[in-house]
C-alpha cells in the first residue's frame, strides 16, 4: 500500500482516481489546486504525488518547481500535452515520470510502482553507504550530496541519480537504453531525455561534450564516467 496525493482540478477525474486507487489498497488524499498541494506535502508524508499540469491557480510546471523546493517525494506529472520538449523540461525540473492523458489507472499504477522502487532503493536499508569517488568527484548516496574538488555541486534529483549510477561504474560504458531502464525505470523512451540531463550535468561539472573531463560519450555506444587524465 502507498500513501498518495492526487493533485487534479477536474472533480470527475479526481473522483475516479480516488475510487480506483483506494480499491487497489492505497491511502489517497486529493486536492484541486497547487497551493493546496503545497500545504499537503508540508504537513503530510506521501510516497508519490500525482500532479496534473492544468491547475486553476498555478501552472503545473511552476507547481513542480515549488514542490521540489520543499520535498523530495517522487512526482508523476499528468499532462494532456504531448510536446516532447516540454516533457523533457519537466523531467529536468524534477519530475520522476509522466503520464499523458487520457491514461488508465493500470498504467498509472505501473508508473507509481516504478518510481517507488527507485525511491526505496535510493533510501537504502539504513546501513552505511560508502561514498563514491572518481578523481576529484565525490558522491554521497545517503545524503544525496556531490562535491567536485571539495566544492559542493547542486544537482536536481534526476541529475544526482544519473551521476550516482555512473559513479558506481567508473570507466564502464553505459548505453542510453540501460540508463533509461536503470535511472528512469523506463524500458523505453527517447534518448533525448538522457542527452538533456547529461548536458546539464556536464555544465554543472564545468565541462562540455567537446572538452570532457569526467563524462565521456562514445558515439553510438554510450557514456562513461572516469577521472581526468
Amino acid at each position: 500500500m502507498a500513501s498518495l496525493l492526487v493533485v487534479e482540478d477536474d472533480p470527475s477525474v479526481r473522483s475516479a482516481l480516488i475510487r480506483h486507487l483506494t480499491e487497489a489498497s492505497h491511502a489517497v488524499r486529493s486536492v484541486g489546486t497547487a497551493l493546496e498541494a503545497l500545504r499537503e506535502v508540508a504537513h503530510h508524508r506521501f510516497d508519490v504525488v500525482v500532479l496534473d499540469l492544468g491547475l486553476p491557480d498555478l501552472d503545473g510546471a511552476e507547481a513542480l518547481k515549488m514542490l521540489r523546493g520543499i520535498t523530495d517525494v517522487p512526482v508523476i506529472v499528468a499532462t494532456a500535452r504531448d510536446d516532447e520538449a516540454g516533457i523533457v523540461r519537466l523531467l529536468n525540473d524534477g519530475a520522476d515520470d509522466y503520464v499523458t492523458k487520457p491514461y488508465s489507472v493500470e498504467h498509472l499504477s505501473a508508473r507509481m510502482a516504478a518510481v517507488m522502487r527507485r525511491s526505496r532503493a535510493a533510501a537504502g536499508t539504513g546501513q552505511t553507504v560508502p561514498h563514491l569517488r572518481v578523481g576529484g568527484l565525490t558522491v554521497d548516496p545517503l545524503r544525496r550530496q556531490v562535491e567536485l574538488d571539495g566544492a559542493p555541486v547542486e544537482l536536481t534529483r534526476r541529475e544526482f541519480d544519473l551521476l550516482a549510477f555512473l559513479a558506481g561504474r567508473p570507466g564502464v560504458v553505459v548505453g542510453r537504453k540501460e540508463l533509461l531502464t536503470e535511472v528512469w525505470q523506463q524500458p523505453y523512451g527517447d534518448d533525448q531525455t538522457v542527452d538533456v540531463h547529461l548536458s546539464w550535468l556536464r555544465r554543472k561539472l564545468g565541462e562540455t561534450a567537446a572538452a570532457p573531463r569526467y563524462l565521456h560519450t562514445l558515439r553510438g555506444v554510450g557514456v562513461k564516467l572516469e577521472p581526468p587524465r
